[in-house]
C-alpha cells in the first residue's frame, strides 16, 4: 500500500551544513499491517509524514500509495488524497468542541459531499465499534481524553482510507487508555486491511506493532525494542 524509494529531503541553513531530515528512506508498509517508528526529535519523522501526506515535496525518490507517485500530486490532488485516500491520527485531536462526537467524526464525509445525515448513519457502526454509542451524541468536550481519541481514529477512518498514518496518537493519554486505543487500532486495521505507519515515543506501541523502526538522523534503522523508550544509541543504518 506505502512504498517508499530512496526518499531523500534535506533543509538548507544559511551559512550551515544542510539538515538531512530524510536520507535515502526506503520502506514498504503492506495492507493490514502496522509498522511502529520511533525516533527522538529533529529524527525526520515529522517530515517523512509530510511527504507521506504530501504537504511537501521530497527533493528525490518517490511516496507511492496504491501504485501513485504522490510526490507528483498538484495541490489539488493532493487535498483530495488527503481527504479521501489517507486518514490522520494525530496527538492533538482537532475536534470542534462544541459538536458533538458523531458530528466530528462525520466531517471528513461530508468534506467529500455527502449529506450530513448519511454521513452520521454511515459513521453510527463504526463508533459502536469503538465503544462510543452512548456517547455520540455528546459534544466532545464533555469527552475524556481516551474517548476523543477514538473519535478522532473513527473519523480517520470514516472514508475506508488504504493508509493510516498516526503521529503520537498515545502522547496525551495514560497508560491504560493508551494500550486500548492501540489495540483498537491494530484491530480495526486489521479488519479494514488499512496499512499503517504509527509514529511514536511509546514503547508500549512495540507490543502491538508488525514491526519496529527507528529513525536515526534522517536514516532508518531497525529497532528491536527494549521498553525504555528510546531506540539504543547503537543502531546502524541499514
Amino acid at each position: 500500500m506505502l512504498e517508499i524509494r530512496r526518499l531523500v529531503k534535506h533543509y538548507h541553513v544559511a551559512g550551515g551544513e544542510p539538515v538531512r531530515a530524510v536520507d535515502d528512506v526506503s520502506l514498504i508498509v503492506e495492507r493490514g499491517e502496522l509498522v511502529a517508528l520511533y525516533g527522538p526529535s529533529g529524527s525526520g519523522k515529522t517530515t517523512l509524514l509530510k511527504l507521506i501526506a504530501a504537504v511537501m515535496s521530497p527533493d528525490s525518490g518517490e511516496v507511492r500509495v496504491a501504485g501513485r507517485d504522490v510526490g507528483r500530486l498538484s495541490d489539488r490532488e493532493a487535498a483530495r488524497y488527503r481527504l479521501r485516500d489517507v486518514g490522520f491520527v494525530l496527538q492533538t485531536f482537532h475536534m470542534i468542541a462544541g459538536l458533538t462526537a458523531i458530528d466530528n467524526a462525520s466531517l471528513k464525509l461530508v468534506g467529500t459531499g455527502m449529506g450530513v445525515r448519511e454521513a452520521q448513519q454511515r459513521m453510527t457502526p463504526l463508533l459502536e465499534r469503538l465503544g462510543l454509542d452512548e456517547r455520540a451524541e455528546r459534544r466532545m468536550s464533555t469527552l475524556s481524553m481516551g474517548e476523543r481519541q477514538r473519535v478522532a481514529i473513527a473519523k480517520a477512518l470514516s472514508t475506508e482510507p488504504g493508509l493510516l498514518l498516526a503521529d503520537e496518537p498515545t502522547g496525551n493519554l495514560d497508560t491504560r487508555r493508551g494500550a486500548e486505543v492501540l489495540a483498537l487500532l491494530r484491530e480495526l486495521c486489521r479488519e479494514r486491511d488499512t496499512a499503517v505507519l504509527l509514529v511514536t515515543h511509546d514503547p508500549q506501541a512495540a507490543a502491538v506493532a508488525d514491526r519496529a523502526l527507528a529513525l536515526r538522523d534522517g536514516r532508518l534503522v531497525d529497532y528491536a525494542p527494549d521498553l525504555q523508550g528510546d531506540p539504543p544509541a547503537t543502531l546502524q543504518p541499514q
